[in-house]
């Protein structure tokens, strides 16, 4: 059982100002696996004075300081890499090889590419007799999901610190052991105090009071539509920067030239990693109608090959998602499904069989769907897929754009000229040619009610900045 009671503020593990206890569950067995303590608005207050205390130094470091400082990080945070796998594998069930592959890589990645990119950043722009400067922003509030917990930690925290910005953290409450860990890190690798602060807690409370409070002079969200739009109007009257990266219901368009199999297959075990819960996910697969018998039954074969369970098992492809409440909504949106009328072709309903206990989801495609059923609209944030058919390369472009959501889009095509003229048509921030991941050098991020602002390499940089003209900097 892990005690992870306290805040970290200031360069120190501390005490909650009022005690109240929290109880994290192992998604895989329904068991508590953690004891956490809930944070206040006098908790926030406390975080978000030793960053702004902080930031009178640590904004006017050199590169040099800082790039050191990452270092720090890198190499403290490889001695820990195995246990940021096991708190995320433990936290939210993902399968050992997942949280180890990827998941804890992606928080080691993050701080890889702010290191490359602080290198030759430009921090100045020369304007002849005129100069142009890239500042931090100051104090940085930071409110991450439970879905890809250290990822989205990483991708804010390592550039933010990478210019000079000083941060507060609020990780998500349903999965927080993985942000306690990556905080001893920060300590470890003698991150100056007040400059890394986390607090836990849950959104009505911990970020509600990060996002109004005065000091902040950013806030950079991830999670839903619903809170993004909170977080906003909280931040509204202090006119801070807001920046979010919220949900997604994004298209896969199998063209009439891909290769039915490779492109079928791809998007459906794509559809199935981390269980589903990623903001990303392929779960709208636009299928030629002629086509679409022959793809439900690649679908259907698949699916079936999808080892479900333990996520400690040797050989578990996917585990539980992470709470009773996404079990929940998910089985409900699966019998809305039903009801509506989409076609099963797998999964549906219940637990897979053998497993009584822990939030397992059947891995499930829904086919012969339109874009106006709740499955094709709503994120499930889970395993299932929703195909839909279209009889005109036109048509197929219609649906994939007609969604509140921007994310991300994807293409399969045996042409690549084909391919990049239908992606160039596709509202979302992140296209997808045949499978083609992106790199940490990539920027990530929605149109859209999916978001704004971009994380990850150097464009992750600019939402950290302000900028100065000085004129007659040269007279």
């Amino acid at each position: 059982m892990r005690e992870y009671k306290q805040f970290y503020i200031n360069g120190q593990w501390v005490d909650p100002t009022t005690p109240h206890d929290f109880d994290v569950i192992n998604p895989a067995n329904e068991e508590v696996c953690a004891h956490i303590s809930m944070g206040s608005e006098a908790d926030v207050d406390k975080a978000v004075a030793a960053a702004k205390a902080a930031f009178v130094s640590y904004g006017r470091t050199t590169r040099q300081e800082r790039m050191e400082l990452l270092e720090s990080c890198i190499a403290t945070y490889e001695k820990r890499y195995q246990d940021i796998a096991d708190a995320i594998r433990e936290e939210m069930g993902a399968p050992k090889g997942l949280a180890e592959t990827a998941q804890a890589h992606t928080g080691l990645g993050h701080l890889q590419q702010a290191l490359k990119v602080l290198t030759d950043f430009q921090f100045e722009e020369d304007l002849g007799p005129h100069r142009v400067f890239k500042e931090p922003i100051g104090v940085c509030g930071l409110i991450t999901p439970w879905n890809w917990p250290v990822n989205q930690i990483s991708c804010k925290v390592a550039p933010a610190l990478a210019v000079g910005c000083t941060v507060v953290l609020k990780p998500s409450e349903v999965a927080p052991l993985s942000a306690y860990v990556f905080s001893e890190v920060m300590h470890e690798a003698g991150v100056p105090a007040g400059v890394y602060n986390m607090v836990n807690g849950d959104g009505p409370v911990v970020g509600t009071a990060l996002s109004r409070h005065p000091d902040v002079d950013m806030m950079s969200f991830t999670g839903s539509t619903r809170a993004g739009s909170l977080v906003a109007q909280n931040a509204a009257p202090t006119v801070k920067r807001v920046t979010q990266e919220l949900g997604g219901k994004s298209p896969n368009i199998i063209l009439e030239d891909a290769d039915l199999e490779a492109a079928v297959t791809r998007g459906v075990m794509h559809m199935y990693v981390n269980t589903g819960q990623s903001c990303n996910a392929p779960s709208r697969m636009l299928v030629p109608r002629a086509k679409l018998a022959e793809a439900e039954a690649i679908a259907a074969k698949v699916t079936e090959s999808v080892s479900v369970g333990d996520p400690l098992a040797e050989g578990t492809t996917m585990g539980p998602v992470v709470s009773e409440v996404q079990f929940n909504k998910i089985q409900g949106l699966l019998e809305e499904g039903i009801k509506e009328g989409a076609k099963l072709v797998t999964g549906g309903v219940g637990r897979p069989e053998g497993l009584d206990k822990g939030y397992y989801i059947k891995p499930t495609v829904f086919s012969e769907a339109n874009n106006n059923m709740t499955i094709a609209r709503e994120e499930i944030f889970g395993p299932v897929l929703t195909m839909i058919p279209y009889d005109t390369e036109e048509e197929a472009i219609e649906i994939a754009n007609d969604t509140p959501y921007g994310l991300a889009g994807y293409v399969q095509s045996e042409d690549i000229d084909h391919a990049r003229a239908v992606a160039a048509r596709i509202r979302a921030g992140n296209i997808h040619v045949n499978g083609a991941a992106g790199g940490y050098d990539v920027p990530f991020g929605g149109f859209k009610q999916s978001g704004n602002g971009r994380e990850w390499g150097h464009h992750g940089f600019t939402d950290f900045l302000e900028i100065k003209a000085v004129e007659g900097y040269a007279a």
